[in-house]
């Protein structure tokens, strides 16, 4: 059956502008049966690194029979205009939306256009728990790492579109919300259905992986959203490896280049781009007997999608003298948070000496 079911369109359409956002979709689509009238539409970010994983990522998606529809979303000033004029019908139509990251300005205008009354929110990473709570207390919607920051003009400009997004990703009779992820949430808003992510997809998929016998590394962005300041990390995972034999640093996708490459240089490790999201590299091997890791989406998502295998995920705390000075009031406590509530994984205490 075609995924567009005649001309009627998709009866499903996902926004996602992550490679780990397409992933987790293709997670939730493989818990519905039958998986028809899926359409994938990815609003393409401008960085290199992040583009040639969703590449990667729609071949996998094309393969399950889903389509795909690549949007230049950001490719110029006129670009979001084409994009949202072009995407209209396809909204309007839909029954059901599904979005990777309800803190997306792009996605939050989208969902001022759509009728859909079946609205689903897969996982994000970390940033998922952060939304559930702010739904359930009724704020507006803000990334952990700027919230306690003033509003920019930007910010103010756009406040009546976020609004209307958070209302209508509020349940209300006639519409249903549901939340599909792999982080513990506490808090959650009354009317929202939260539906167990544990990896099955990339389980069935990939794997089991070949272990080896040294730990890898997994890196982080913290220094690049200007949470963590830049000499305390690249001084922590110099001794991170040094105490646990780390010889490969899996790079964020965001990391900035100049950073790896010192990092490289002063710390030995070798530094890999990978080319899909972790939690596939990982389950497809080879991978090291331990897996370090700062606090991260990761630490939740890693015991997943390698259960059943002999790798252990270790997670270091982040020291509070580690922060930057511009970081948001809540960045320790939200940190702490993302490592206290991780499940089967190894806590470290902050590494001495840094």
């Amino acid at each position: 059956m075609s995924p567009r079911a005649g001309n009627a369109g998709p009866r499903t359409l996902a926004f996602v502008e992550s490679p780990v956002q397409l992933l987790n979709v293709l997670e939730w689509a493989h818990t519905r049966a039958p998986r028809t009238g899926l359409t994938l539409v990815v609003l393409s970010p401008v960085d290199p690194m992040t583009r040639g994983q969703l590449r990667r990522m729609s071949e996998l998606a094309r393969e399950d029979g889903h389509e795909v529809r690549w949007e230049e979303a950001r490719g110029g000033a006129s670009a979001p205009f084409r994009t949202v004029g072009g995407l209209a019908g396809l909204l309007r139509r839909a029954e059901r939306i599904v979005m990777g990251d309800p803190f997306s300005r792009y996605v939050q205008l989208l969902l001022t256009i759509t009728r859909a009354r079946d609205l689903v929110v897969v996982d994000d990473g970390t940033a998922t728990m952060e939304f559930v709570g702010q739904l359930a207390r009724g704020e507006r919607l803000v990334r952990w790492h700027r919230k306690g920051s003033r509003p920019g003009p930007r910010d103010l400009l756009f406040a009546p579109v976020s609004s209307s997004a958070r209302r209508r990703l509020t349940p209300a009779e006639g519409r249903r919300v549901e939340v599909f992820s792999s982080m513990p949430i506490d808090e959650v808003p009354d009317g929202v259905t939260v539906t167990a992510h544990d990896f099955a997809w990339t389980r069935d998929r990939f794997g089991p992986p070949r272990i080896t016998k040294g730990a890898d590394m997994v890196g982080t962005s913290l220094v690049e959203t200007g949470v963590v300041d830049a000499e305390a990390y690249l001084d922590a995972v110099r001794r991170l490896a040094k105490t646990h034999g780390a010889t490969r640093y899996f790079a964020h996708r965001r990391e900035a280049t100049e950073k790896l490459h010192r990092l490289a240089v002063e710390t030995g490790l070798e530094v890999v781009r990978p080319d899909l999201p972790l939690e596939l590299i990982a389950r497809r091997g080879p991978v090291g007997r331990t897996i370090l890791s700062f606090p991260s989406t990761v630490v939740h998502t890693l015991p997943l999608a390698l259960a059943g295998t002999e790798v252990k995920v270790a997670v270091c705390d982040i020291d509070p003298a580690w922060l930057t000075r511009g970081a948001s009031p809540r960045a320790q406590g939200f940190l702490d948070g993302v490592t206290g509530t991780a499940r089967g994984v190894e806590r470290l205490l902050a590494v001495p000496g840094v």
